[in-house]
């Protein structure tokens, strides 16, 4: 049985927290797109979708969910990530917007989020 849409969402940000990137590209459907943020270019496939995730790696984070929406096979998460470099701590809110297929792979997810959404701070 494929995983369910509120599944895949709450092992993302659990996924994006703890890593590895490999994890969390296997959450992804082998051609599936990414625009994070709205409006940057689209990062299509495993390859392309990793390199996003690869800046996460080596950072101290967490995440916290706050708010899952799902209709179908579409599902919509607003989180916070939170992570500490080089005496920076960085607070992300984004709300992930992703469509799965049957198998409960992500095919298409966009990040709607803005300067207004991201928080830099001394530690």
């Amino acid at each position: 049985m494929a995983a369910q849409p509120r599944d895949v969402v709450e092992q993302y940000v659990k996924l994006v927290a703890t890593g590895p990137t490999s994890a969390i590209v296997d959450l992804y459907a082998a051609d599936a797109v990414i625009e994070d943020p709205i409006g940057s270019p689209e990062r299509r496939g495993h390859e392309a979708i990793g390199e996003l995730y690869k800046a996460l790696e080596g950072l101290e984070r967490e995440t916290e969910l706050h708010t899952v929406k799902v209709a179908g096979n579409h599902v919509a998460a607003h989180f916070t990530l939170v992570s500490v470099t080089n005496g920076h701590k960085m607070t992300l809110a984004p709300i992930d917007v992703m469509e799965l297929n049957d198998e409960g792979k992500i095919i298409k997810m966009r990040a709607y989020w803005g300067p207004d959404d991201l928080k830099m701070e001394q530690v």
